[in-house]
């Protein structure tokens, strides 16, 4: 099963990763608009036809819609732990998205500021110079890179973009000590044939990767919900254990979800 965000401001919802999240989604609320089509994508597959268009909601909207659910939860003494930017899609795409990062910055400090400003992004917009200011500024910046193996990430992330781990990864070195790279670990079989980016071999290319990085955090992680492809399984605990701890070597701070 899968399903949209059918507002701006939503939830907030509990995060394994980020604890009571306010989500923020700056795409369509009737399909998902992203540079990456993720086997595991709760919000199911892109539609081919899909553009980036007038559905995309307005930066006055997100700040109006932010404003009245900050008031709110206020009144409710019920604040969120993060502020989080992730929704129908790859949030960076929005033309408006730094404009949008300073306004919720603003409205954060105004109404809750406790809480943290996260972005999970796929990494793939960094070459534009106004989404790199705006992921410099916000306190979680969580950058997708799902296997250190470009034909392994165009199997599970099929990238509907022009993609290169290479360029990708000079592309992070402009973030900043915010920096968090995050990985989904799983096991799946698509066309008779069997993936899995967890084994041995994997895990080797995306430590080489994470060694290049040297992020001050890496989040790891496995599937919790039903995803679009059927044939999609979770990776152990025991083995999502072990990838820790070889992670541990390299990084100063590791964070696991089962």
């Amino acid at each position: 099963m899968t399903f949209l965000f059918d507002k701006a401001v939503f939830g907030p919802v509990f995060s394994r990763r980020l604890g009571i999240s306010l989500g923020m989604n700056l795409l369509p609320i009737s399909h998902k608009i992203c540079t990456f089509d993720c086997l595991y994508c709760e919000c199911g597959a892109l539609l081919k036809d899909a553009k980036r268009s007038s559905s995309l909601p307005s930066r006055q909207q997100v700040a109006d819609e932010l404003r009245s659910k900050l008031m709110e939860m206020k009144a409710e003494n019920k604040l969120p732990n993060t502020i989080t930017f992730a929704g129908n899609g790859e949030p960076t795409v929005h033309p408006d998205f730094k404009d949008i990062i300073s306004d919720t910055l603003a409205l954060r400090n105004e109404f809750a500021p406790e809480a943290k400003v996260a972005v999970l992004s796929n990494a793939t917009q960094l070459h534009n110079d106004a989404v790199v200011e705006a992921l410099n500024a916000v306190d979680q910046c969580i950058l997708k890179i799902d296997s250190g193996n470009d034909d392994l990430i165009q199997q599970l992330n099929q990238p509907n973009c022009t993609y290169s781990l290479e360029k990708t990864i000079d592309n992070i070195s402009k973030i900043g000590n915010n920096l968090i790279i995050q990985t989904m670990f799983v096991r799946w079989m698509k066309d008779n044939v069997e993936y899995n980016n967890a084994d041995e071999e994997n895990v080797r290319q995306w430590l080489k990767v994470i060694e290049r990085i040297r992020p001050p955090k890496v989040m790891i992680y496995t599937i919790d919900r039903d995803t679009p492809l059927q044939t999609m399984w979770k990776i152990s605990k025991e083995r999502l254990d072990e990838i820790a701890h070889l992670t541990e070597q390299i990084v100063p701070q590791v964070g696991i979800s089962y």
